[in-house]
């Protein structure tokens, strides 16, 4: 419990932390791996040179003091983060790491006085023990799976396919022929890779591309740009090849009642944790549309797979749009639309009551996707959605 003199404290000096923008975690991090630099073999070091990571922490430090009376409204950014770190195996030992410098940086950039850092230790304290508790529960509960364990575990690559121009899938088996865990279609999977070119260790998530197997798990990376992890795999990662996963995660994942219609929405390959849960929808008793959105044919993954299942079943329907068709596209008929994805063609199927969306792509096109279905009347209850890399609120 927090005491109400920390509270009034941190939401005093909360203003001053804002106004110092995300210089205030670039600070932060800087000072972190000078002083603990084993931590770079665990943070994304791209999100660090983007700046993304720091602008995910300093909106998470705002919405924590601004919240720090009412916790309860930071649940869902709670678990949202708790399953992230799993995959990263954070350990109560390095949240004292990171205490230590965020209470260092509020003190050599603002020297507040002790009151000021006592308070922000003890609010610090609390939320540190809501997300080591979370975590902890998380990690006994991939443990206890049937198939299940905590850490890393030796998998082999038994399959890489290519998709499309820049997306490849590989599966994976583990090499004690032991059966996987089973996970939620749309969560993701921690993949562990220090190649001797890497100067760190570098852990990535990948969404699972499939519905749950037994024996295997598949993840579908895109060829990102200047990407040094998809880029590795592309290029090096072999059938025969062992790698480290840690167990499924992640709190974007399908749930929904039998009789419940059903939205999935994509763009790229935002279409892994949407395919995933296609496949497990084959036997859903309510409608099921596929809505996807990709450059051109070339760029098209999936295209046979999801058009033969929709064929199959008749509660499946696929639509696709072409931002900028090939020429090669049109004859082919692999696509329904030209430009960007515009829902208010299929209005009257996609309003269905009860409806749950689904969708994943690149930030800009999800909430253009958001804006569309809630001026079509759809309520944020019935949005869900995932943000490849540090959160984002849509």
């Amino acid at each position: 419990m927090i005491s109400q003199q920390t509270i009034d404290t941190v939401k005093a000096t909360a203003p001053l932390l804002a106004q110092t923008g995300p210089a205030l975690t670039a600070h932060f991090y800087d000072r972190m791996f000078k002083h603990n630099p084993e931590l770079n073999d665990i943070f994304n070091m791209s999100n660090q040179r983007n700046g993304d990571q720091r602008e995910a922490l300093f909106n998470a430090i705002c919405a924590y003091a601004n919240n720090i009376e009412n916790l309860a409204v930071l649940l869902p950014a709670v678990e949202k983060i708790a399953h992230k770190h799993t995959s990263f195996m954070i350990t109560a030992e390095q949240y004292a790491i990171v205490g230590g410098h965020l209470l260092a940086t509020i003190d050599e950039l603002f020297s507040p006085g002790q009151e000021v850092l006592d308070a922000w230790a003890e609010a610090y304290g609390v939320l540190a023990d809501v997300f080591i508790q979370r975590e902890e529960s998380i990690y006994q509960e991939n443990e206890g799976k049937t198939g299940g364990w905590r850490g890393t575990r030796e998998f082999q690559v038994v399959e890489i396919k290519q998709q499309s121009d820049v997306i490849t899938s590989f599966t994976f088996k583990p090499t004690d022929s032991a059966n996987v865990a089973d996970f939620k279609p749309g969560q993701y999977l921690g993949v562990y890779l220090k190649p001797e070119e890497f100067e760190y260790q570098e852990i990535r998530q990948y969404s699972l591309s499939s519905a749950p197997q037994t024996n295997s798990y598949r993840i579908s990376v895109k060829r990102e740009e200047g990407g040094k992890v998809s880029n590795y795999l592309h290029n090096n990662l072999n059938v025969g090849d062992k790698v480290q996963l840690a167990p499924p995660a992640g709190d974007f994942f399908l749930e929904v009642e039998p009789t419940t219609p059903v939205t999935l929405i994509s763009a790229g390959v935002g279409l892994t944790p949407t395919l995933s849960m296609l496949e497990t929808l084959t036997n859903h008793q309510a409608d099921v549309h596929w809505l996807h959105a990709a450059e051109n044919g070339a760029q098209h993954a999936f295209k046979a797979e999801v058009a033969a299942l929709a064929e199959k079943h008749d509660h499946i329907s696929n639509t696709v749009w072409y931002r900028d068709p090939l020429t090669a596209d049109r004859p082919a008929e692999d696509f329904h639309y030209a430009g960007l994805i515009d829902l208010t063609k299929q209005q009257s199927e996609l309003t269905t009551p009860n409806m749950q969306y689904y969708f994943c792509g690149p930030v800009g096109f999800m909430q253009h996707v958001a804006k569309q279905l809630i001026e079509m009347g759809v309520t944020e209850e019935q949005l869900h959605y995932e943000c490849f890399g540090p959160h984002k609120v849509l």
